[in-house]
């Protein structure tokens, strides 16, 4: 239950981490404007995914992460209407996002590879 509570922590930290990207991007610089924000999207799945299989190697973590934030990506090549007005709202448009982007799917595997990589650390020193 407590690596529960660490993982939603991070989940948490990441969502804010993000959303802050967001909205005071132009106060950041040009790069981390552009960049941070799917890069703390995708930590935040890699920490969900985490929090939801703390007893299992980190590296399904690292794999489902990926094959969902791909996923998401590709889906957006989907135009169909239905879709589209979810991606109209607030909560669609943070979750499934709103247009294909090949960079996104780089940004997507440095976030979670930066997560996994702060996770191994962290963990590391814990059993140490």
């Amino acid at each position: 239950m407590r690596a529960k509570m660490i993982y939603c922590c991070a989940l948490l930290i990441a969502i804010v981490l993000g959303l802050s990207s967001r909205a005071f991007g132009d106060r950041l610089p040009p790069f981390a404007a552009s960049h941070l924000g799917d890069a703390l999207w995708a930590v935040m799945v890699y920490f969900a995914f985490r929090m939801l299989f703390t007893r299992r190697i980190m590296g399904l973590s690292l794999v489902l992460s990926l094959i969902f934030s791909y996923g998401v990506e590709f889906s957006q090549l989907y135009q169909a209407d239905w879709i589209n007005g979810l991606r109209s709202t607030v909560a669609g448009a943070l979750i499934l996002g709103k247009g294909f982007l090949w960079i996104d799917l780089l940004r997507y595997t440095v976030g979670i590879s930066f997560a996994y990589a702060l996770d191994h650390v962290c963990l590391s020193k814990i059993r140490n």
